[in-house]
Order: C-alpha cells, then structure tokens, then sequence
C-alpha cells in the first residue's frame, strides 16, 4: 500500500532508501495556502517495530536537532505516526553526490576542492560541538562518503546522515568490535573495530577527494580485510596534482597519529590548494550540476 500520508505531512514521492529506512519527499503545510517540502526519514517496513533501530532513530533526531550549520542538513523534528517513529529533515533539492558521480566524467578539480572545503567546514562544526554546560560531546559522523553529501540546486553542499555518528555524551553505545558505515570510506582503525576519533572522518574526507577527482577510490577491496591490506599499501591517485595528492594522502595515513591534527588544519592545506586555481564556490557548482 503506497503511502499518501505521514503524519501531518503529505508524503509526494520516495527520495531514497538504506540498510535501515527509507526517505520520501512530504510537504507541510498552514495557514493561508502555506506549504514547505522537507524529507520525512522513516524506518524500511521491514524493520518497523523493531526496538533497537527505533532508539536509533531517535537517538539521530536528539543528536541532529542539537545541530545548527549551514553546511549539514537540519532535523526539523521527531514525530510518531500510527506507533511508528519518523525523522523531518530539511529538504535539500539536488540529491546526494553519489548520484552526480561519473567515473568517466570526474568533478572538475576546482570544484572538488570547494565541495571537500565546504565538508571539512561541517565536520569542524561536528568535531567541536559543546552541550550546555559546555561539555565536548564529542560527535564522530563514521560515514563521510558521497551517499552522505547532498548537493542543492543553488550549489549548497551539506552533510547529513547522523545515524551512525556517536556522540560521547549521548547514550549511544557502540559494542566493541562492531562496525557501521561504509567500508570503502573507513578509516582502517574503523574497519579493524577499533575506538575511532575525529581523525577517523578525516580518512572518509580523503576518499572523497580522490574519488571526486580520479574518479575512482583510492584503495580496492570486497571485504574489510580486503580493504586494511590495500591500505598497507599506496593508494591509487592518478590525476591528482602534487599538492592535492600531498592532502589526500596525510589525510588518508593509515595511522590516525599521521593525518592532520584536525580537520581545521586540513582545510588551511586546502585554501592553499584553492588559491592556485580558478576560483569556484556555489555558483559554479550549480551550474555543473545544471549542466549534468
């Protein structure tokens, strides 16, 4: 049965699905012909009721709604419609960076040095967040990768997906061993189910860079394993410049010790990169994705 409500929010059309849950395009709406198109996230059928992804839902909504940066997708709020919860996320119309990806057609290197800079940008954000008595929270997002980049029309770049980000000072607790994410963006104490830090969003960040740019990842790998070994090794950066190649690979060290001491001091390495190019910023991006 195709689902017309959620609700107060008319649901339009689905927008995307994952392990866990899907995501529909709703509007709200008001008084005087008022109406606003904003993401509703739900769990997947298959998985409604079931008491441990529910908290996780949940757990996202506090940890999302504490957020407020322009460059990561606003949670608007936390419903529950016939038993069952549901997210409201802001609307973001061009879809996630996944999607625009073309192996054959790699992101013009300007571009993808504003994209990365606009995602360090969030994760610094993520990476510095106070509670309110001025506490770390301590928030790690665990899955920096494309399907978790969304793109506007107008050019906007945010990060969103908090569902397997940790936050020290909420009650999410992550078993020992256990593994989220996207494993070809992990950093290899991530994979290896080790305790992970901001350093981990880091190597996600690097992956990104590469993959915008070369067009392909910069390590192979089917499994985990597969992954940790290609690590030990180089990674794949044909066409990168000397100086982007000189960032992706800090970033991308297999010892979170010989990354960047934070994400801040990438994006410094970042505007050096930037000031040798042609200037890009939101502008452009809209027009390439226009032209996509």
């Amino acid at each position: 049965m195709i689902r017309t409500a959620i609700g107060p929010y008319q649901i339009v059309e689905p927008l995307g699905r994952g392990g866990m849950a899907e995501v529909h395009l709703g509007i709200a709406h008001g008084a005087s012909g008022f109406e606003r198109k904003v993401a509703i996230k739900t769990l997947a059928p298959e998985h409604a009721g079931d008491p441990d992804l529910e908290r996780a839902l949940i757990r996202e909504a506090v940890l999302g709604g504490a957020l407020h940066h322009r460059n990561v997708v606003a949670v608007l709020g936390l419903g529950v419609d016939d038993g069952a919860y549901y997210v409201v996320l802001e609307y973001v119309d061009g879809g996630d960076l996944a999607r625009w990806l073309d192996p054959a057609r790699p992101v013009p290197e300007p571009l993808a040095l504003h994209i990365v800079d606009e995602l360090a940008l969030a994760l610094a954000y993520l990476h510095g967040v106070r509670d309110a008595r001025g506490l770390p929270l301590g928030i790690v997002h665990r899955d920096v990768g494309p399907a978790n980049v969304l793109v506007s029309s107008a050019g906007d770049v945010k990060l969103g997906d908090f569902g397997v980000a940790k936050a020290t000072a909420l009650a999410d607790r992550t078993a020992a061993g256990t593994r989220k994410g996207r494993y070809s963006y992990m950093a290899p104490e991530q994979l290896a189910g080790e305790p992970v830090t901001a350093a981990a969003d880091q190597f996600g960040l690097g992956v990104t860079l590469v993959e915008l740019i070369a067009g392909r990842r910069p390590f192979a790998g089917e499994t985990p394993w597969a992954l940790l070994e290609a690590i030990r090794g180089e990674p794949a950066m044909d066409g990168l410049a000397a100086d982007v190649r000189a960032i992706a690979a800090r970033a991308l060290a297999p010892a979170a010790a010989d990354r960047f001491a934070s994400v801040g001091e990438l994006r410094m390495a970042i505007a050096r990169a930037r000031r040798t190019r042609e200037p890009a910023g939101p502008v452009e991006l809209a027009g390439w994705l226009a032209r996509r």
